[in-house]
């Protein structure tokens, strides 16, 4: 059986294309502890894998719904709790708490769908006025 071989790891500049964040977004998500890539090189630049670009692409998801950084950050350790099969002590809070994620991310879903709503109507009206 053959394994397939790991990506190279990624500069920071493609992720940042892959993931359409800024360079800045990404350095400061690393200082702030949020996100830090899975290594550097000799150089210290940052190097990103795979599983680094699917972490960023939660947090990316989450951003618009207006989580602070605080929030982002413990749904991530949740969400790694959960995907680590020696941390099954943990398991229990983890998804308590991100089913609290979940609630929080719909009503907040809702609230910006209502604002889409809000803002289709004004668009529509100042349309009709100019015509």
């Amino acid at each position: 059986m053959t394994s397939t071989p790991e990506p190279a790891p990624m500069h920071i500049g493609e992720v940042a294309a892959r993931t359409d964040l800024s360079l800045r977004s990404l350095r400061h998500w690393d200082e702030v502890g949020l996100l830090s890539p899975s290594g550097r090189t000799d150089g210290g630049f940052r190097l990103y894998t795979e599983a680094d670009v699917e972490k960023i692409l939660v947090i990316r998801r989450m951003k618009p719904l207006g989580f602070t950084l605080e929030q982002m950050s413990a749904a991530m350790r949740d969400l790694e709790a959960l995907r680590d099969p020696d941390a099954s002590d943990r398991h229990a809070g983890a998804r308590e708490r991100l089913v609290e994620i979940l609630a929080d991310a719909s009503e907040r879903r809702e609230k910006l769908e209502r604002q889409l709503a809000m803002a289709d109507e004004f668009i529509s009206q100042l349309g009709q006025q100019l015509d």
